[in-house]
């Protein structure tokens, strides 16, 4: 670990969560260092003994930690939180077992949100991927009721006003049907909470499916079934590595027993019926 480093950073890039959720841990004061409660602005060196709810850690450096990811295709109705006070089902509950280590969610959906997420180990990849200077476009298949007017689609790529601020689709594609069942691709270049849903009401119109199918360079493909996960492969993680500006990291080789655990996992994990995909065809200029 290179001397004098965020305490919230080094812990995120060690695989306990996300730097937010580290920053929150800190706040509570669940973090310590050397002993002493921390503090949100603390510093850490590599000869320093940090502690999270009383358990030593091993912290890693950049070169040290893993660095997978896989992607899974979530189904409506699951939550994207480690668990539910009211006991409802939620996407870590589908994920493949770590030891040592945890996923750490790149983004979030809501729960009548389907599609494509990516989970990864390495807190520093999952920060970047999701901070809002990063620019990165996220796609979405949408079905629209209502009559959805030429209109409509210049005021959302424009901007409208939300009550959190600004918010616009950098691109929206009609992908056909009709009525209650038009469906439209749109892209935004931010993870504001239901903000597409938010987009399309702010023009009279109600959004009644909504699945991610690309996040960056990565689109949700046949690999994983609704309800499925499949790890990345190598070129995959290079790509969205470059895409978050970080050196590339060989993802470190399952060993027998983690293979085992993993095929154990996916066996007991069996797939849900996926939402009716919209119609591919042609697109049309907007």
């Amino acid at each position: 670990m290179a001397d004098d480093e965020k305490l919230q950073k080094v812990l995120a890039r060690s695989g306990l969560g996300s730097r937010r959720e580290m920053e929150v841990a800190i706040s509570a004061g669940r973090v310590k260092v050397n002993g002493k409660v921390a503090q949100l602005g603390d510093r850490v060196g590599p000869n320093d003994q940090v502690s999270l709810d009383d358990r030593p850690q091993n912290l890693k450096g950049a070169e040290e930690s893993a660095r997978r990811v896989i992607m899974y295709n979530k189904p409506e109705g699951e939550l994207c939180t480690r668990k539910d006070p009211e006991g409802r089902r939620t996407v870590f509950e589908r994920l493949p077992r770590l030891k040592g280590e945890r996923w750490i969610a790149i983004g979030r959906l809501d729960i009548n949100t389907s599609g494509l997420l990516l989970f990864t180990t390495d807190g520093e990849l999952a920060n970047r991927l999701m901070h809002p200077s990063t620019q990165i476009e996220r796609e979405y298949a949408v079905r629209v009721m209502g009559e959805v007017k030429r209109e409509h689609v210049v005021n959302m790529v424009n901007g409208v006003m939300l009550e959190d601020g600004p918010a616009r689709f950098t691109d929206v594609q009609e992908f056909g049907g009709e009525g209650i069942n038009s469906w439209f691709h749109v892209v935004i270049m931010e993870g504001r909470n239901r903000e597409v849903r938010r987009l399309w009401d702010s023009q009279g119109l109600t959004v009644s499916r909504l699945k991610r199918v690309r996040y960056g360079n990565i689109f949700l493909d046949k690999r994983a079934r609704a309800g499925e996960w499949v790890e990345m492969e190598q070129s995959e993680i290079d790509e969205l590595s470059t895409l978050a500006g970080l050196e590339h990291r060989k993802a470190p080789a399952l060993t027998p027993d983690e293979q085992n655990r993993w095929s154990r996992d996916k066996q007991k994990r069996r797939p849900v019926r996926a939402m009716k995909k919209p119609p591919q065809r042609t697109r049309k200029p907007r």
